[in-house]
């Protein structure tokens, strides 16, 4: 049985020993640069904005992550590897036992990968009203209606998180031996009842939807900045002023947000085939290891790309 669940992480000692090394440089990573990011937009009045707003909720997501998921992993690898045995939970789905630690983590991890694509969705449409119509950004964005925008999403996240579970009896969660995470599963062996493939496809469909909105948003307000930069150039030429273009500081957050948008889509493209591939019958076991963990490292790339884009949070990060 353990040969038929080899994943290309865990077929050797090394391998078993690198993958955990991994996940505890992991869990440093998402924890330092997050709380970095906290500390930033708590810290300074500068990032007291709707902006600042969305990317503390994104920052806490992404803790979520490092304080809950990895380490679950981790306990379950380290146990495997030091009792030559697997922990007795892992062996069973959540419908089997009386309590399992999935029904926690499972919902935490979906949840808060659907708080993070809504903010990003959210983040985009505050930047875009910047962009587009920076004469009425003011009036429009403001620090209630986005505390309101984000209540909702967090709200909505784990609703949807949690619906699998809710609507159909046949979905349970599992520590799956192919992706060394908790996922959801079939809680009784057979075909996939329509009922609970469906479910299981709103993940996917949810993403890609926002996502897709996501990348058309940033199209479009690029396309804008790249004719306010030709304008600039006109007028700056002509020596004519105007108030009703964006201000720099807004293009550059709007090519920040565009630099996220790309960072998320390329981590979560793979997890939403796998998903796809699964529902059809497809088990993909190395493909599912490694689609499951670049999702899990895009909870530490958020800071990364802060710190080269944003000079502001650059210096006050270094304080």
């Amino acid at each position: 049985e353990e040969a038929a669940h080899c994943t290309v992480c865990c077929c050797t000692l090394a391998n078993k020993i690198f993958m955990v090394l991994f996940m505890l440089l992991l869990i440093f990573a998402i924890l330092f640069g997050n709380l970095v990011t906290l500390a930033v937009v708590v810290g300074t009045k500068h990032f007291h904005t709707s902006q600042g707003y969305l990317k503390a909720s994104l920052a806490v997501a992404d803790l979520a992550v490092g304080i809950f998921v990895v380490p679950l992993s981790v306990y379950a690898e380290v146990y495997l590897m030091v009792a030559e045995s697997a922990p007795e939970w892992t062996l069973y789905n959540s419908q089997s036992v009386g309590f399992h630690p999935c029904n926690i983590i499972g919902p935490i991890f979906a949840g808060c990968t659907f708080v993070s694509i809504s903010t990003i969705f959210l983040l985009t449409i505050e930047r875009s009203i910047a962009v587009l119509r920076p004469l009425h950004k003011d009036s429009f964005i403001t620090r209630k209606r986005t505390t309101i925008l984000i209540f909702l999403s967090w709200v909505g996240s784990f609703l949807l998180a949690v619906s699998p579970m809710v609507f159909s009896s046949e979905i349970a969660l599992e520590y799956n031996s192919c992706s060394r995470m908790c996922n959801y599963a079939l809680g009784t062996i057979g075909e996939f009842p329509s009922q609970a493939w469906n479910i299981l496809l709103l993940f996917p469909a949810f993403d890609f939807t926002l996502l897709g909105s996501t990348v058309v948003i940033n199209i479009i307000s690029l396309s804008s900045i790249r004719q306010h930069s030709k304008h600039r150039k006109t007028l700056a030429e002509t020596e004519i002023q105007t108030t009703s273009n964006p201000t720099f500081s807004d293009i550059k957050a709007a090519k920040t947000i565009g630099t996220l948008t790309v960072a998320f889509t390329a981590s979560f493209t793979p997890i939403a085939v796998f998903v796809v591939g699964n529902v059809l019958g497809n088990q993909w076991c190395n493909f599912s290891f490694f689609a499951f963990w670049i999702l899990a490292t895009n909870s530490c790339w958020n800071v990364i790309i802060y710190s080269v884009r944003d000079q502001k949070f650059r210096l006050r990060a270094h304080k």
